[in-house]
């Protein structure tokens, strides 16, 4: 993996809730935005904005899991501030609703 986009992906798993430009994101790698989409699709598979959905969608079911945050307050530490975008596409990820990994979480627990 270039080193560049190994840079770019730390910067975005530490700063998940953060919105991020691919503008900004290439600039902070010293790439023009057209070069690190480039690279960026080649070592990752993806597009810089669907690898950051797909991150922000996974620690959200990480987070629903593991802590007493609520849906929205979840929702809100991953970045995403949309209630009706972040349900549905949970649910195309996922399989199921985020209040449904929590109800199972819960019923687990007893």
């Amino acid at each position: 993996m270039d080193g560049r986009i190994r840079a770019a992906v730390d910067l975005l798993h530490r700063h998940l809730d953060r919105s991020w430009r691919v503008e900004e994101l290439a600039a902070r790698v010293h790439l023009s935005a057209s070069r690190f989409g480039h690279l960026f699709r080649a070592d990752m598979g993806v597009s810089p904005a669907r690898y950051v959905k797909t991150l922000r969608l996974v620690r959200a079911k990480e987070l629903l899991e593991t802590s007493f945050l609520t849906v929205k307050e979840v929702m809100v530490s991953v970045g995403l501030s949309d209630a009706s975008h972040f349900v549905r596409d949970f649910k195309r990820h996922h399989g199921m609703r985020p209040g449904d990994v929590r109800r199972r979480r819960r019923e687990r627990g007893k």
